[in-house]
């Protein structure tokens, strides 16, 4: 009696077993279609009093970004992106170039944050249909739509004394990312990804037409993406 009551004991454990990795197979084979990412970096802004470029003289910033991605291919992606990047002026301007902004009541100063939304397709270089079958290593790149909100304090010369005025200015973008990433887990990866959001405006910084192009920001980030598990499994 006791050797049946033993038998039937082990019996149940390993069709409970079976059972188990059976079901845990199954949720494998249904692809993890959502992701969930934050990243974090350094970035700088191209205003007309950001700085001299081409000696790199300029201010770098912290940026902050978390994207919602959605799967609709074994390609394409869509993806939504809520950021913030902080922009300061910098560098040290000719005497020739601060005459020009004392003439045309530019600001010589500004100093704030950047708040942005975008939506965007991005195209994996490596397609896969399952998150468990993506390769090790991916590119992904892309370019959207989106929408900015910039505060800033702004000066209109470099006296201390000066009482620094409140602006804001809201603006479209277009938004271009690209990233490569590496698998550190079934559910997981890290990327490297850079960020170019070029706005429709020269404004952002109070001074406008001395540079030959509009004020645009770009980042370099460090991203971890984790993939979603799918609604109609979040009951089981």
């Amino acid at each position: 009696m006791k050797k049946l009551f033993a038998i039937l004991v082990c019996s149940l454990l390993c069709f409970s077993t079976l059972d188990s990795f059976g079901q845990n197979f199954y949720k494998e084979r249904i692809s993890r279609n959502h992701i969930v990412s934050i990243g974090v970096g350094p970035s700088f802004a191209y205003l007309d009093n950001g700085g001299q470029y081409r000696d790199f003289d300029f201010a770098i910033k912290p940026s902050i970004s978390a994207s919602v991605i959605k799967r609709m291919t074994p390609v394409i992606d869509l993806r939504a992106t809520l950021g913030i990047q902080w922009i300061e002026s910098g560098g040290n301007p000719s005497t020739k170039a601060r005459d020009e902004w004392f003439l045309n009541g530019s600001s010589f100063t500004a100093k704030g944050s950047s708040v942005y939304f975008d939506v965007m397709p991005t195209f994996n270089l490596v397609s896969f249909d399952n998150h468990i079958y993506r390769s090790k290593v991916n590119f992904y790149g892309g370019a959207g739509l989106g929408v900015m909100f910039t505060q800033t304090e702004q000066k209109k010369s470099f006296s201390e004394e000066e009482r620094p005025t409140d602006n804001s200015i809201t603006t479209g973008f277009v938004p271009v990312r690209a990233g490569l990433s590496i698998k550190i887990g079934p559910y997981s990866d890290i990327a490297g990804e850079g960020t170019a959001l070029f706005t429709f405006t020269d404004n952002l910084d109070g001074n406008i037409g001395f540079n030959r192009w509009g004020d645009h920001l770009f980042q370099a980030q460090i991203v971890y993406r984790r993939y979603f598990i799918p609604k109609s499994l979040a009951g089981n």
